[in-house]
């Protein structure tokens, strides 16, 4: 999973503005201050990460000004990685924190339910079984009766069974069903008791030409119950269209792939009621629902204060308002509504900092501590306007220290101090909640309530300034970080992680066995904190044989490490087993690695993980030793090969040529080459040179858009979206007799046993006669599909074309697609040998 380049997983990417603190301009703060005078809530529900509609988003919150959140029921494990080989759970923490860096960008805010995204499911009824139906309907609860919104907005129909993903129609159900349950108060009673009631005003289903047959038919649709909306509409203060801010938020799904051009001019956008009351004939949006604060008892005084505070603000100076948005402030502290009074207070706390040019920040002399451990911090406050103010306390959040202060803050003189703090012994280390414990294959498992549906764990440690105006205390709660200057990027800054005080890692998720040698196996010893020492173990296994029993380690000083070998001997027979290196510290056992992620789009993350390496021993033959491998968009497939015994050298598109090529076994393509690299629209002919002079091509999954070129093989192939979800179904030999089937190993129904997610996808649907299909795989319900393994003899060699999903199979250390994958390389030499079984 995540054993990709060592201990601290960093994609050299260095981060500038993904962490850096907020710092609003005045036009900033006038749009933050119009959306305080607005009460009105709406929640987007869809499926994945990449399925909201950002222009939408945007145009609620920019332009109606509304508090907008989008549900995403999934973290989008199932998906691709363009941009690096994480998948399953370290692609849905890169996908959360892109959807993250979106909302940043238009303004909304982000929720998610447990639901796993185990990969394409073809109906709802297969997703609701997987995912836990009752419970992903009780999250998708939980969020409206926390968030409370308006309005419900679903993206996908529910009526679209089998025309789209399971999951797209899964999310518009359980919307609909939410919708009505969040205000029974015996629908989920103990969230009931906990959250209260809610139930929203109007669902809609944001409706396009994309989900009717034609252009032509939306158009001749009746339209009475719609609304149409202009998401075209230019901000001046932004200079920038709504539209081009969309296409901002979009770009941030990097992963996928889905980086937006900006446009500009009119842009419709249309929702249907397809729940609750809107008013006849009208075209606004919140129609019939009051959106101002005299919907709370005791906000019609806040109101007129705050609408003043608008309509008198001055551009040019700020601070001009901060006496009335304190008073406002005091007023909202008094509000019986908790709901509005949480979220307004925390709105008009910001606001009142950035108009007073109010800079607070506590920053960590180290990125990393460990519970119980001391750390300093330096401290800054600075008040950058001519109003009077006064820093009278500052606590350290969960340390418990707090100091005392009388210190006034006068225009532009920065108040410094350096304190420390000890860390709890029972603060918990920095890592996503979903993946404290093992969940199942379609949910997640939580054991804290509270945390569901946040879209990242709370940050622990925290430094609250207390700042007097005008008479009130204002607190105002600032995150600790780490901050460092870079010589060629200067500042920049990280998170502030917990960890443990040793970190554990192995080389591999999984570790291939392919004969009888022992293989020695690297653990990894990093320490976290100063004067660490102990022993490392690794339990026995039965059938496997592990040498030596431990090893004794330290003292470590923090950032030191230190690796031990471990001889590993698989048994004679096809096994599997998980190795699992401890680390013993006095009377406390350690497992864990700690991980970090460097993306430059997304804050740094860091997760402790159970440090483990599945160990397969193969019965596995194969002919062959040197393999080229271009990169597509990214997979374990080369590592994999290496295990298996291989030489495998990375190509670049420039090494095409039929010239360089000749001396490999096999060459292959990794997955998507032909949707991520451009150069192979000028090299196929190379490439078939090479298979005709005798070669053997293997081309993996590419799909069916976005493709650089048509012509992927020397004969006609036709991609489609032809895919088998079943990791079970039945796989049936077309052609027993193949070689591909028969050398040099034998491939049997066990062979496709054991497989993760799915069978395959992107198969194609139509090919030419030279084409030999030798696998028939379907779906419960559909008609056969060939497609998924294809091979045609060109000149002297073989070309092959596979859709099975090997790039899955691998990292899951799956027998069966070593062995298939084996037959494949060696099918250039496949009548020199007899099978092995």
């Amino acid at each position: 999973m995540r054993k990709v380049l060592s201990l601290l997983l960093f994609i050299v990417f260095s981060q500038l503005q993904a962490q850096q603190p907020e710092k609003w301009n005045s036009s900033e703060i006038f749009q933050e201050i119009k959306k305080l005078n607005f009460l009105g809530s709406v929640l987007y529900v869809a499926a994945h990460p990449d399925d909201e509609n950002t222009r939408l988003i945007s145009y609620l919150s920019n332009e109606l000004n509304a508090r907008t959140a989008y549900l995403s029921l999934t973290r989008g494990d199932g998906g691709q990685n363009l941009i690096g080989p994480q998948l399953r759970e370290m692609l849905g923490i890169i996908r959360t924190q892109e959807l993250l860096a979106a909302r940043k960008i238009d303004g909304g805010e982000q929720f998610f339910t447990r639901a796993n995204d185990f990969g394409y499911s073809k109906n709802p009824e297969e997703t609701l079984q997987i995912w836990n139906e009752q419970e992903i309907l009780k999250d998708v609860v939980r969020t409206i009766r926390s968030f409370k919104p308006d309005i419900v907005i679903n993206r996908f129909n529910a009526n679209s069974a089998g025309e789209t993903h399971g999951h797209h129609t899964s999310s518009a159900v359980l919307s609909q069903r939410a919708f009505k349950l969040a205000g029974e108060s015996e629908a989920f009673p103990q969230l009931a008791q906990s959250l209260g009631t809610w139930q929203p005003k109007k669902l809609f289903f944001n409706t396009s030409p994309w989900f009717y047959d034609s252009q032509e038919a939306f158009e001749a649709t009746d339209k009475s119950n719609f609304l149409e909306m202009d998401t075209g509409v230019y901000y001046p203060l932004k200079g920038m269209s709504n539209t081009e801010i969309a296409s901002l938020s979009r770009s941030q799904h990097q992963s996928q792939g889905f980086g937006s051009t900006g446009t500009r001019g009119e842009t419709p956008e249309y929702i249907e009621l397809i729940g609750g009351q809107h008013p006849e004939g009208s075209e606004a949006l919140f129609a019939g629902i009051n959106t101002t604060w005299s919907r709370v008892e005791g906000g019609k005084e806040i109101g007129q204060i705050l609408k003043n505070v608008e309509e008198n603000y001055d551009f040019k100076d700020p601070s001009a308002s901060v006496p009335q948005l304190v008073k406002a402030y005091s007023l909202i502290l008094k509000l019986k509504d908790a709901h509005w009074k949480k979220i307004k207070s925390a709105e008009i706390t910001e606001i009142i900092a950035a108009c007073a040019g109010l800079y607070l920040e506590a920053v960590s002399e180290e990125s990393l501590a460990t519970p119980g451990e001391e750390i300093n911090l330096n401290l800054e406050a600075i008040n950058r306007s001519d109003l009077k103010m006064q820093l009278s306390e500052v606590k350290i959040l969960p340390a418990g220290r707090s100091v005392e202060l009388k210190n006034p803050l006068q225009n532009n003189e920065p108040w410094l101090e350096k304190v420390s703090a000890v860390i709890p012994e029972e603060t918990e280390y920095t890592s996503p909640y979903w993946l404290q414990k093992k969940g199942s294959l379609g949910m997640y498992h939580v054991e804290t309530p509270e945390l569901i549906g946040l879209p990242e764990t709370p940050r622990q440690v925290k430094v609250e300034f207390q700042v007097q105006m005008d008479g009130q205390n204002i607190p105002f709660r600032r995150n600790v970080v780490y901050r460092k200057n870079d010589p060629v990027k200067g500042e920049t800054y990280q998170p502030f992680e917990i960890v443990p005080p040793i970190s554990v890692s192995t080389a591999d998720d999984v570790l291939i066995f392919a004969n009888h040698a022992p293989k020695m196996v690297p653990v990894t010893l990093r320490a976290m904190k100063d004067s660490v020492s102990g022993t490392l173990e690794i339990k026995q296994l039965s059938s496997w044989k592990i040498e030596p029993v431990s090893y004794s380690f330290g003292p470590l000083q923090k950032g030191e490490e230190i690796t031990f070998t471990f001889e590993v001997t698989a048994p004679d027979f096809q096994n599997s087993a998980l190795l699992q290196p401890v680390a013993i510290i006095g009377s406390e056992e350690y497992s864990k690695e700690v991980v970090r992620l460097d993306y430059e789009h997304i804050p740094m993350q860091t997760l402790v993980l159970p440090a483990e390496t599945k160990l397969v021993k193969l019965n596995v033959q194969k002919n062959g030793k040197l393999i080229g491998y271009l990169e597509g968009a990214g997979d374990a497939v080369p590592r994999a090969l290496e295990q298996m015994g291989y030489t495998v050298d990375l190509l670049s598109p420039q090494d095409i040529s039929s010239e360089v090529l000749k001396k490999y076994d096999a060459v292959v393509l990794g997955i998507r080459a032909f949707n991520v690299v451009d150069a192979l629209q000028h090299k196929n002919a190379e490439l078939f040179q090479y298979v005709h002079d005798g070669g053997n091509l293997i081309v993996q999954y590419n799909t069916s858009r976005g493709l650089v070129t048509t012509d992927l093989a020397p004969y006609p192939l036709q991609l489609s979206r032809d895919r088998v979800t079943n990791e079970d179904a039945k796989v049936e030999f077309l052609n027993e007799d193949h070689p591909v089937l028969n050398f040099p190993n034998k491939i049997t129904s066990e062979d496709f046993e054991g497989w993760v997610q799915e069978r395959g996808l992107y198969f194609p649907n139509e090919w030419s006669s030279e084409f030999t299909p030798v696998l028939s795989m379907h779906d419960t319900g559909e008609a056969p599909k060939q497609g998924s393994l294809l091979i045609a003899p060109y000149g002297k060699g073989n070309y092959i074309y596979t859709g099975l999903s090997f790039f899955r199979e691998f990292p899951a250390g799956v027998p069966g697609a070593f062995r298939l994958f084996a037959n494949m390389l060696s099918l250039k030499n496949a009548t020199q040998t007899k099978p092995s079984k």
